[in-house]
């Protein structure tokens, strides 16, 4: 049994270093570290080429999506069995591979880690999909009281320390590179529940997830992130339209989510420049696009 870590990292050396030397520590030997550098201007080209261990690949940044897609496409060619995926800015205990590989059981197609940050757990999985009701969440999340299973099946999860089995890529094939950031590890996941594999959460398993602060003011928070907010109105449109079982989840349901754009926009133009009346378009154009499953980086 052959197992590769693959991180995917794009200008955080600092927090690559830590994530690197957590994979080092594990009680279960990797067989290889794998880094996919999304073409940083950091240091982090430098400091690679001094890791004559690691296995590095340097491509133009196609997001996250894009870098999982090519780091499993060459674990797949080089013959693992196992891929165990995640973002820079997390670091296994040194336990958690072998937590995970416990539960190794007949049709496993992923086995996702529970992730903590700042000492509380970090939940954005999924353990239900409303794909048939417009009006409730897209995403019915973990709760607290769900960790009290060892283990449990969920349909969605977050590209951050994901077990991958080998005949699940060989079943689904790759990532959807073509949604760059947001979507594509709940589209693979749920790609992988639709082929009759199981996705398990391990509460067992701990990954450590940087808490990442910054000293920018709100305003600017939201200023700085509006573009990952579009990928987010794109994205979460094209899966509700590709995945849903009726008009109203294919149609409506994105449409409540560029409304509710529209409402920020309206709440804040008066007061502040979060938003612009050009963003009425500009947020109008994502959701077309997801409809029209017009994807790539944008």
């Amino acid at each position: 049994m052959k197992i590769v870590a693959i991180v995917v990292t794009y200008n955080r050396c600092a927090l690559l270093k830590v994530c690197i030397a957590a994979l080092k520590n594990q009680s279960h030997k990797l067989d290889c570290i794998m880094v996919i550098n999304n073409s940083s201007t950091d240091e982090t080209e430098e400091w690679l080429k001094t890791q004559t261990d690691l296995l590095t690949i340097k491509q133009i940044n196609s997001g996250g999506s894009g870098g999982f897609y090519r780091g499993l496409k060459k674990a797949y060619e080089l013959g693992f069995n196992w891929m165990w995926c995640m973002d820079d800015d997390v670091y296994p205990e040194p336990d958690c591979l072998e937590k995970l590989l416990e539960y190794k059981v007949d049709n496993i197609g992923i086995m996702c880690p529970k992730r903590v940050q700042n000492g509380k757990p970090f939940l954005t999985e999924s353990k239900f999909l409303h794909l048939s009701n417009p009006f409730k969440p897209l995403h019915e999340r973990l709760e607290i009281e769900d960790l009290c299973c060892e283990s449990l099946d969920i349909v969605g999860m977050a590209f951050e320390g994901p077990l991958i089995n080998r005949e699940c890529v060989s079943r689904i094939g790759l990532p959807n590179k073509e949604l760059f950031i947001l979507f594509d590890d709940t589209d693979y996941s749920f790609r992988c529940v639709l082929a009759g594999m199981k996705v398990m959460y391990v509460t067992k398993a701990i990954l450590n997830k940087h808490l990442l602060m910054n000293s920018l003011s709100p305003i600017e928070r939201v200023k700085n992130s509006k573009w990952k907010y579009c990928y987010q109105i794109r994205n979460e449109t094209y899966f509700s339209h590709k995945y849903g079982t009726n008009f109203t989840v294919k149609y409506v349901r994105p449409f409540l989510l560029l409304l509710k754009s529209y409402f920020y926009i309206l709440k804040n133009v008066p007061f502040n420049d979060k938003y612009l009346f050009s963003d009425f378009i500009l947020f109008a154009k994502m959701y077309i696009r997801g409809v029209k499953h017009q994807l790539g980086k944008m």
